[in-house]
């Protein structure tokens, strides 16, 4: 079985926040995704933005959403995302008491369902779960601020979870967050990733577009060598 083309997905949380729909659309005809996070100061020490603000820029964009909730109570506003018309809600598993009916309600909504897991959390608990979800999202930092320094360290579990996944034949992306930039997509790819998060190495850049075409190049060269 060919492996699925690596997704990248830049995420707006480096992007400048009064310009968010030309932000948006920077990107298009070069990202797979916008990756969108959303932080309630609960769950994790910073305050986003929320629905209102991803349903209007859903209608500024071709691109599919990537929603990444870093919210307590998911169960209450996962779902109005998926509503919204988001491509792909993720939530975390530290949030969730139970994230197969949260993912069911999801996908019933018409959203593909995505688990994450933060950087403390072990992800063997979780590894019988993945059936099913479409996506796992992988911190490689801890959540809830962008610009952090990539922890090679935590590739372990995308490493886990790539061995998982392709013993049980299972449909899944597995994503990752946190540093991703040319001096580390590669490693990421090696590892088993499949979808990268990136903020700050798009948006930062000069020419976004570029720079998402850039890293897509680093992360097809590694699963060439794969």
């Amino acid at each position: 079985m060919n492996a699925p083309a690596p997704i990248v997905a830049p995420s707006i949380l480096a992007a400048d926040f009064a310009n968010l729909a030309d932000e948006a659309r920077a990107v298009e005809g070069a990202a797979d995704w916008l990756h969108v996070d959303v932080m309630d100061n609960h769950f994790v020490p910073n305050l986003t933005i929320g629905l209102p603000v991803v349903q209007s820029l859903i209608a500024a964009t071709s691109l599919p959403f990537d929603v990444h909730l870093m919210i307590e109570d998911p169960r209450r506003w996962a779902p109005g995302y998926a509503d919204a018309g988001a491509y792909n809600v993720t939530f975390h598993a530290e949030a969730s008491d139970n994230p197969v009916a949260l993912a069911r309600d999801l996908r019933a909504a018409g959203a593909k369902a995505g688990l994450a897991i933060d950087r403390d959390t072990p992800i063997e608990p979780y590894l019988e779960l993945l059936p099913s979800f479409d996506t796992l999202l992988i911190m490689t930092i801890k959540a809830g601020f962008g610009g952090q320094r990539f922890i090679p360290d935590l590739l372990d579990k995308v490493r886990a979870a790539r061995r998982h996944v392709d013993a049980g034949h299972l449909e899944l992306r597995i994503e990752v967050d946190g540093g991703i930039a040319a001096d580390t997509i590669e490693q990421a790819a090696d590892a088993g990733a499949d979808a990268f998060v990136a903020g700050t190495a798009v948006y930062g850049a000069d020419d976004p577009a570029e720079a998402v075409r850039r890293l897509r190049q680093l992360a097809e060269r590694a699963a060439a060598r794969a």
